[in-house]
């Protein structure tokens, strides 16, 4: 693997997202995810997965160069509902996924962290959906998860200013369950990991299986909606000016078109 490392400490496999310096998540990458969950999936020796990011960062989010190659709305559409279905694939894993973040979680990186089914954080982490910055919205299901978890209208807040939140206004809100200095997230989330993984494997793939029950029909016409938007944006002259201005670090210039 190029962009992901993993070991297993006692019974619990900690992924490591090793793309420096943001660990942006790149398509390559997603797919790496994408094949060593399958991988862990089928390895009795694994209980609990932990996800994190090396150096600075969980990841500051989707590779935002490789939105400049994507040609038309309808491969972004394809593209969004790629990640979606590995979201989706994360979210119903059978074996508890802890995202340990710190640094940032941004854009795509915080729909990656909210597939998780239990989030720990950094007290000064930041987390959100800037995408609207770029003149572009989530496409991982993003509208449809934050909601669940802060509501609509912090979670309307969060996309429309593009202003992240800290760990500890993310435990506040609901979106993470609980903020530690950075120093010892690691081995706060490990301390959770062992816990859980002295649970029956059985009952740990029941439960998950009956906390998915609560996701209605709503929830997937939203995300299939999304992955559909998600390219109709992409077609417009505003999400060309706002991933240049974003590759040229500078304000964006939106127009409404």
């Amino acid at each position: 693997m190029e962009f992901l490392k993993w070991r297993l400490e006692s019974k619990t496999a900690i992924i490591t997202i090793n793309r420096p310096p943001a660990n942006a998540l790149s398509n390559s990458l997603l797919h790496e995810l994408d094949g060593l969950l399958s991988e862990l999936e089928n390895n009795t020796d694994v209980r609990v997965i932990v996800l994190h990011g090396e150096g600075r960062f969980f990841s500051a989010g989707a590779d935002i160069k490789e939105f400049t190659v994507v040609q038309s709305g309808e491969q972004f559409s394809k593209l969004a509902r790629d990640g979606q279905q590995l979201f989706e694939k994360m979210e119903r894993f059978p074996k508890p996924i802890i995202a340990s973040i710190h640094g940032a979680a941004l854009g795509g990186a915080l729909e990656l962290a909210m597939s998780c089914h239990i989030r720990l954080v950094s007290e000064t982490a930041k987390l959100g959906l800037p995408e609207l910055q770029l003149g572009i919205i989530p496409g991982f299901a993003g509208t449809q998860r934050l909601p669940k978890y802060v509501g609509t209208a912090k979670a309307a807040e969060m996309m429309f200013t593009s202003e992240p939140i800290s760990g500890l206004e993310a435990v506040q809100w609901g979106l993470a369950t609980r903020a530690f200095p950075e120093e010892v997230l690691m081995e706060q989330t490990m301390k959770l990991a062992k816990k859980i993984e002295k649970k029956s494997p059985v009952s740990l793939k029941a439960v998950i299986k009956l906390l998915n029950y609560s996701k209605s029909a709503q929830f997937y016409q939203g995300v299939e909606n999304e992955a559909t938007m998600f390219g109709e944006v992409f077609d417009t002259n505003d999400a060309k000016e706002g991933i240049q201005a974003f590759i040229e670090k500078r304000e964006p210039n939106f127009t409404g078109q």
